[in-house]
């Protein structure tokens, strides 16, 4: 099995009113040691399986499965015990899913550990905790603990509260109801209705359909479109009884690896992959019966995913690093202070108190702005009425949305709605689309209506001469083909009005429901019922349809080659029980048929054309057989079948002696329905700079038409289908002829590129990152979170990950930025993510305008907090340089705490309000996000000139103040820190490019709060720091001016030559 299990043993489990008098079924499960599979998602072909008996008369289980430890433990066999209690002697994981990143005990040590191990964090705390030494001490301990302490209960409510969000979205998923059918213990039996999610991986023991077989959607498991066929275990489904708590009533007694003698022979039976039933699976017809054997942490799914980690955004890494510089310049100007007094006395206590003296370089509030702006942010995104319903899950990384530089998409309900739809039938000469349907109804109509007019001794000539050349006639065949040559099973449910057996019997349109293992084929039989022809009933060995008129026609199944993806194409050969006519159907992918049909000028243009469309195109045959032909055939081909040697080849051999001169009938194109509005969404990425990449578990040709479909590869690009390599050297080859190409999307299939990244990985990953476009098919999750842990790698850009299935949970959670799409097949993906969207269509908002503008306003808000405080620690620097380098400071903790708290917050955290575009000019303009892709509103020549402004503000405050004080030492206090506070309120306003009313009241609420502060604490202030009386008078007044307006009108200056003469590209569009 694909699936890496970890061994344990299995519990055991009391059937549900267990009978002692009752017989013995065993049902003998385990698990051997295989050679390690290369994938984990395909079957090894090395597996073997047997069966072996413990009862008389009743078969038991041996089920032997290919095993992967994972690393985590030596694969063991796994038996599981149904109706034997007292053998239970291990417990199980709960079948619960976990995206919890803490749990109860780990959250606090976790969070502070996360926040701590950085040096930003690290820094404060050092410092806060160098207060307890009293020779190190500068002032009153809560100036250095309560910032920290306010760091830290921002940083631990917010992880808090998202950890309660995603407690309460696993708890909403875990808490759906299943039938249980043992009485107690997590492994046993299970039922599961129609249209219902499979709870945990289980073995196929019973279905309610009378056909013995079910369908399973599996698209959120591996990416698939096509439904899977599963088959109970034959000896389980036929038992005689139709009841459920008989068949649990049975003792399941285990054999674990060694067969125990018994007086009865052993009834072999084989188990394999269409023997089971995969978590996250949806049943798509009746109700099954099966007995678990792996829940919780074990399931195959969730094995196949990794675990969730705590993502650190590249922003805040940006920061991190600033922050290192700024301790850097912190300890050179400790060092220099020191230096200057030529290291005299306990110079080291001094290096240390200056350290703490000069410690505002690194703004401790810088943190918690930035904290709070992500809140704010992730508010807005999911306030946005144009994108409803989004969800913030991860409120930490929204400035990571406005520097994606790969975006890697599933296909599969996340690009698609996996709604098939027919779209054009083409005839050679004449070709039918949506808007001609009736027209192909009509000739229908008129071939049955002449059938039933004209007398039976005729019928059969009149078909096969007059008729023959006729349009009608041509439609007719062709519709006829499509409606015979399919696996498609029509199956009949109670409406609430009709019940299910008078529905079946009655054929009734409105409670028929067509079940099969492709979207295609159901698409095409829904047509060829829109047009008159309908698909009413069908078993193992006939087909029913119904004609326009009500008539019933019967056909009987002689023989089905089914599809496979070597053979590209499906035949059946059917007899018609009304006129005796065996015919041979045949459709299939163009590059196989066109060898097969007999010659025709038109069939590869054609293809071609409708395969530019983002149509999926086949091709329908046929060929008529007499009685003879046949029988000679059905000799060759069972003798062929009964071949011990070389029985693959004898039979592929036989059955091309018939695909031969085939009569082409027709061609039909079918469109997968895209989400709405993804082709003008991709086409604002790639104007963005955004490479996408499409990675899906689909067939290559699916995926390939898809991608010309949604315009992932442009009409002018060539695509390059990377061939199946086997080995080195093939793909050493395949890699030189793709290295030939240029502007050219690629198409790789998973082995394929399990192959390359096994010996080129460099090559390959160098190759690919210069396509504009890549497609992935077949691919494993475990593959896909590989690429976008290469891209990651190679490239050291940032990574977006799109999905909505439970097979995209590992690539969302590996990607700088996952995005899950809440669809109708799940809510795994979402839940997993950093972002939920409901559509595709919403991602181009979501990083065009939030993205941007939360990266852009970080950046702002970061630097000018950077520049509050090194404004303060240049004037710091002066003061203590004027008066002999002592390490005592300028302001007291009051002021220092309400400088950057109530004096200045408001303003510079209005900042967080600020764009520079309207979001129409920025969706309009994706170019404008191009721009974000070099980190240039937080880079280092932007952080040398916010530097250099601080310097400058800084020194000119300060030397003011120390030239125009008049006889106090408190005049220079006054003087200083009111120009100080008056310059960054200036510095806001010169900052901001749009105005938001909350930052006007916030400029005005800090000015108010400062002058309250004068008026109604002036006894407070007076004592300590002002000199009340001063600050009332004129001269106060003009020096504050005279100091402010030299401090920040140079720079209103530069900023008006700037955007005069070098405007930046925004001003131009906003102009």
């Amino acid at each position: 099995f694909p699936k890496p299990f970890p061994s344990q043993e299995a519990e055991a489990l009391p059937a549900a009113g267990t009978d002692s008098a009752s017989d013995e079924l065993g049902l003998h499960f385990s698990m051997h040691r295989f050679l390690e599979s290369k994938t984990r998602t395909h079957p090894s072909p090395h597996c073997c399986r047997h069966i072996s008996s413990t009862t008389a008369g009743l078969p038991s289980f041996e089920h032997v499965v290919c095993l992967r430890c994972c690393g985590r433990r030596d694969p063991r066999p796994r038996t599981v015990w149904l109706g034997h209690p007292e053998k239970r002697d291990q417990r199980y994981p709960r079948n619960v899913i976990n995206n919890q990143k803490y749990n109860f005990f780990t959250f606090l040590p976790g969070v502070l550990f996360n926040q701590f191990k950085y040096f930003f964090n690290l820094y404060f705390l050092l410092l806060a905790c160098s207060q307890f030494v009293v020779e190190m001490r500068l002032g009153a301990l809560y100036t250095y603990w309560v910032p920290l302490g306010f760091v830290l209960a921002v940083t631990v409510i917010r992880e808090a509260t998202e950890e309660i969000r995603c407690y309460m979205r696993d708890k909403e998923v875990n808490s759906q109801i299943y039938s249980k059918l043992t009485a107690r213990g997590r492994l046993g039996g299970s039922s599961v209705p129609a249209n219902q999610r499979v709870p945990a991986d289980m073995i196929f023991l019973r279905t309610s359909e009378k056909n013995g077989s079910c369908f399973l959607r599996t698209d959120q498991l591996d990416g698939e479109t096509d439904w899977k066929l599963r088959l109970p275990v034959t000896c389980t489904q036929r038992l005689p009884t139709a009841s459920v708590k008989t068949l649990l009533k049975c003792g399941c007694l285990t054999v674990c690896q060694n067969i125990s003698e018994d007086s009865d022979p052993p009834v072999n039976e084989s188990l394999s992959i269409e023997n089971t039933l995969w978590a996250s699976t949806v049943i798509a017809s009746g109700t099954v019966v099966g007995v678990v054997l792996y829940t919780g942490r074990e399931l195959r799914s969730v094995m196949n995913t990794s675990n969730p980690r705590s993502k650190i955004g590249l922003f805040d890494l940006e920061v991190n690093c600033l922050t290192k510089i700024l301790f850097g310049a912190l300890v050179v100007v400790s060092l220099v202070m020191v230096a200057l007094q030529h290291f005299a006395g306990r110079w080291y206590l001094q290096i240390i108190r200056f350290l703490l003296l000069f410690s505002n370089i690194i703004p401790i509030s810088l943190r918690v702005n930035l904290d709070m702006g992500k809140i704010v942010y992730s508010w807005v995104i999911r306030r946005d009425s144009k994108i409803p319903g989004t969800v913030v899950r991860s409120s930490t990384i929204p400035e990571q949305l406005g520097r994606i530089s790969y975006l890697l998409t599933d296909k599969t309900g996340t690009l698609t709605q996996n709604e098939m739809v027919f779209k054009r039938l083409h005839l050679g000469t004449v070709a039918y689309g949506l808007d001609s349907m009736d027209e192909v109804q009509s000739h229908i109509f008129s071939i049955y209506t002449q059938q039933s007019q004209d007398p039976p001794a005729v019928k059969g000539l009149n078909l096969a001469t007059k008729v023959r050349k006729t349009m009608s006639s041509r439609v007719h065949e062709a519709v006829k083909a499509i409606a015979l040559c399919h696996n498609v099973t029509p199956v009949y449910e109670s409406n609430g009005v009709t019940d299910q057996a008078e529905a079946e019997r009655h054929y009734e349109d409105s409670c028929r429901v067509y079940q099969a293992s492709s979207p295609d084929e159901v698409a095409l039989v829904q047509w060829t019922e829109s047009v008159g022809l309908t698909l009413v009933g069908r078993d193992q060995s006939s087909v029913q349809l119904r004609t326009p008129g009500g008539h019933i026609l019967n056909f009987t199944i002689l023989q089905i080659f089914p599809f496979t993806y070597e053979s590209k194409r499906m035949g059946i050969i059917v007899r018609d029980e009304s006129t005796g006519e065996i015919t041979f159907y045949m459709k299939g992918a163009d590059v196989v048929m066109a060898g097969i049909v007999q010659y025709n000028d038109w069939l590869e243009e054609e293809c071609g054309n409708m395969a530019r469309e983002g149509l999926r195109v086949l091709v329908v045959a046929k060929k008529s057989l007499t009685e003879e032909q046949y029988q000679d055939f059905e000799a060759r081909y069972v003798q062929a079948k009964l071949s011990v040697h070389d029985r693959s080849l004898k039979v592929a051999t036989v059955i091309e002696s018939l695909e031969m001169e085939m009569e082409l009938l027709c061609l039909t194109g079918v469109e997968d329905q895209l989400q709405t509005d993804v082709r003008p969404t991709l086409e604002t990425l790639r104007n963005a700079g955004i490479k996408v990449w499409m990675l899906t578990g689909d067939k290559l040709e699916t995926a390939t038409c898809t991608a010309k479909n949604a315009h992932l590869v442009t009409r002018t690009q060539d695509i390059h289908i990377f061939r199946l390599v086997t080995n080195r050297g093939e793909a050493h080859l395949e890699l030189n002829a793709f290295r030939r190409k240029h502007d050219c999307a690629l198409v790789i299939s998973g082995d394929s590129l399990e192959m390359c990244l096994k010996y080129y990985e460099c090559e390959f990953m160098e190759l690919a990152c210069q396509c504009p476009a890549v497609v992935c098919c077949r691919c494993a999750p475990t593959q896909k979170a590989q690429i976008v842990r290469l891209l990651q790698e190679r490239t050291g850009k940032l990574t977006c990950a799109v999905g909505d299935g439970g097979n995209d949970v590992s690539m969302i959670q590996e990607a700088d930025c996952g995005v899950g799409v809440e669809g109708k097949e799940g809510k795994q993906a979402s839940l997993a993510a950093d972002f939920s969207i409901t559509q595709f269509k919403h991602l181009g908002r979501l990083l065009m305008v939030h993205g941007r503008n939360s990266y852009k306003r970080s950046a702002a808000l970061s630097q000018f907090v950077i520049h509050r405080s090194l404004c303060i620690s240049t004037m710091q620097a002066v003061f203590s340089s004027v008066f002999y380098f002592a390490s005592v400071p300028l302001y007291q903790g009051f002021l220092i705490i309400g400088y950057s708290t109530i004096y200045t917050m408001f303003p510079v955290f209005s900042l967080v309000l600020d764009k520079d575009v309207k979001s129409e000019v920025a969706m309009l303009y994706p170019e404008l996000y191009k721009d974000l892709l070099k980190g240039r509103p937080l880079s280092y020549k932007t952080f040398l000139i916010w530097v250099l402004i601080s310097i400058y503000q800084g020194s000119i405050i300060m030397y003011g103040a120390l030239l125009l004080f008049e006889s106090e030492f408190v005049h220079i206090v006054a003087i200083s820190f009111t120009s100080l506070i008056l310059t960054e309120l200036l510095m806001v306003a010169l900052t901001i490019q749009t105005w938001h009313w909350l930052m006007i009241v916030a400029e005005l609420l800090s000015l108010s709060c400062y002058i309250a502060s004068l008026v109604f604490l002036h006894e407070f202030i007076g004592k300590i720091f002002y000199d009340v009386y001063f600050i009332a008078t004129l001269s106060f007044l003009w020096k504050v001016t005279v100091i402010t307006l030299v401090s920040c009108l140079p720079l209103y200056v530069l900023k008006y030559l700037r955007r005069r003469f070098s405007p930046p590209s925004y001003s131009k569009l906003t102009s």
